[in-house]
């Protein structure tokens, strides 16, 4: 719980820049969930956060702006039973959420040309379909 979320090698969010919200959780816990707040709410503003660099934190607002709302990004955890193993479960998602967001773009495709194997394969296939096909129907000519 203390210090700081390690996303990467390179980034860590502060604790000061996380927003905690507990609430009851349905689900199991038997007669304690009537009376515990273990539900766990984790907020972290992604649009005002120092631990991204300004191309980072663009990335992540584009990423997620389908998660954001005035951009804080909110993550819930209510799988367990106690708020301890909650608040650690949002911790690990929320690290897993951003670490994603952030990640470098993927190479872009180079197009190659299909090789001459593969076109004859597919030629004969599609000939040899076509002559099953033939046989199938009774000639009308």
């Amino acid at each position: 719980m203390a210090g700081p979320i390690r996303v990467n090698a390179r980034v860590s969010i502060p604790d000061a820049e996380l927003s905690w919200r507990f609430s009851r959780s349905s689900g199991p816990g038997g007669q304690s969930v009537n009376t515990t707040d273990s539900r766990v709410e984790l907020l972290f503003d992604v649009a005002r956060t120092s631990a991204l660099g300004p191309t980072l934190r663009a990335r992540a607002l584009d990423r997620l702006s389908d998660r954001l709302v005035d951009g804080v990004l909110v993550i819930s955890a209510s799988e367990q039973r106690s708020q301890l193993r909650n608040r650690d479960a949002a911790q690990k998602r929320l690290a897993e959420t951003i670490a994603q967001a952030i990640a470098a773009p993927p190479k872009a495709r180079r197009p190659t040309k299909a090789t001459k194997g593969s076109v004859e394969r597919r030629i004969s296939e599609k000939k040899r379909r076509g002559q099953t096909k033939k046989l199938r129907r009774g000639d009308l000519d």
